[in-house]
């Protein structure tokens, strides 16, 4: 299959154009395409690419456009304007290929979009290609796409989840003139995986009640089922949150396929290098050191406990709280006793054989490193972050009182 993307460097082209080399060059095996050209047009491409383009692509994925013009006179000519071009050369050499074209959802010209130049350009380029349909018989995908957002996307311009992740992420302030304002929201993933969808002949239809997709088998546009309704001020309070991790360790809740969790990848690409790296608090003595690496409000804390040789460091229970300790690197003896007993369970652990050891309620433990040159560096899970307010934490030795 060979694929012409028009629009190619713009936010959708390069995620989609990114995509379309991965099944090209065989690293994601999870499509049944086979591609052998992908065409990438652009504002700084030719007419004549645009024609050999036309001549032999099996596919169209129609991404150019205007979005903030000088003149609202050039919504026209970049949106309506441009598809007419491509169209044209098309039907010059005769090619009915499918073509999927991105409208926006302000083509509905309902409610605020109710004036919207930008959104008459889109309805006008609509209206055009679903004539070429009727004339041509080829296969005609409109998609009135939401605000979209996610990597690679341009800040201050056109999309305000771009303009919040990069000014937050550089420390600069935004402006947010109503907090309840409620956007409907797509993430540029689930858009690429809908556009190899339809690639595929599985595009989703609809139609629409005002400026809402309502899903029908038969409907006359095709539209993502994947999006997300958020205020402005939710949004923001998000970013914030997660712009303070690195100083809390705090991680918020970022369930699959969640907002949160595509908002947070989206916040991370918009990272200046400064950032990129942050120092961790390490808690140094004699013994060796204890950091905390990331904290949650709901699955405990992960911690890095490095031993130096002949060290035992624990010696303390707890009523409810539990632990894993991984020893990742050296060598190592993980001793436990129920309280008020003299039985003593031991586990020998190594670096060469990774196993996770419970530090089980009501057992005090420790963990001792059995070599004489090497550090011994374990990874803990606690089933709670650390409240110095309420420690459950007890000092007593394992093996003591009981020699």
């Amino acid at each position: 299959m060979r694929i012409l993307v028009t629009g190619a460097k713009g936010f959708v082209g390069k995620n989609l154009v990114a995509s379309l080399k991965n099944i090209q060059e065989g690293k994601d095996t999870t499509r049944a395409i086979q591609i052998e050209d992908i065409y990438e047009y652009d504002i700084d491409s030719t007419l004549s690419e645009l024609e050999q383009y036309c001549s032999r692509c099996d596919f169209v994925f129609q991404l150019a456009g205007v979005n903030r013009p000088d003149d609202d006179e050039e919504f026209m000519k970049g949106n309506f304007g441009f598809t007419s071009l491509l169209l044209n050369r098309l039907k010059r050499f005769e090619n009915n290929c499918p073509i999927m074209i991105s409208s926006s959802i302000q083509a509905t010209l309902e409610g605020r979009y109710a004036n919207s130049e930008y959104g008459k350009s889109k309805l006008a380029g609509e209206q055009l290609i679903f004539s070429y349909g009727d004339d041509t018989g080829a296969k005609i995908l409109v998609y009135r796409f939401p605000n979209l957002f996610g990597k690679w996307c341009r800040p201050n311009y056109n999309s305000v989840i771009a303009t919040f992740c990069n000014n937050i992420a550089n420390d600069l302030p935004i402006q947010i003139n109503d907090r309840n304002t409620e956007l409907e929201l797509l993430y540029i993933d689930d858009l690429i995986s809908e556009m190899l969808d339809a690639l595929e002949g599985k595009e989703h239809h609809c139609n629409y009640s005002g400026t809402d997709a309502v899903s029908d088998p038969n409907g006359k546009y095709c539209y993502c089922p994947v999006t997300h309704r958020q205020t402005l001020g939710s949004i923001a309070d998000s970013l914030y949150k997660f712009s303070k991790q690195p100083k809390t360790l705090l991680m918020p809740e970022i369930p699959e396929a969640s907002f949160e969790k595509k908002l947070y990848s989206t916040y991370l690409s918009y990272l200046p290098k400064q950032k990129v790296a942050f120092p961790l608090k390490m808690n140094i003595d004699e013994r060796g050191s204890f950091t905390e690496l990331l904290k949650s409000d709901k699955c405990g804390q992960v911690s890095v406990n490095i031993s130096k040789p002949g060290i035992t460091k624990g010696e303390h229970w707890h009523h409810s709280k539990w632990e894993f300790f991984i020893v990742v690197s050296g060598h190592g003896l993980i001793q436990e006793r129920k309280i008020g007993t003299d039985e003593i369970v031991e586990f020998e652990v190594s670096g060469d054989k990774i196993e996770a050891v419970h530090m089980l309620p009501g057992y005090t433990h420790n963990i001792i490193n059995l070599s004489d040159t090497q550090d011994l560096v374990t990874i803990m899970w606690a089933n709670e972050p650390f409240d110095p307010a309420h420690p459950d934490t007890y000092f007593e030795k394992v093996v003591s009182e009981y020699e």
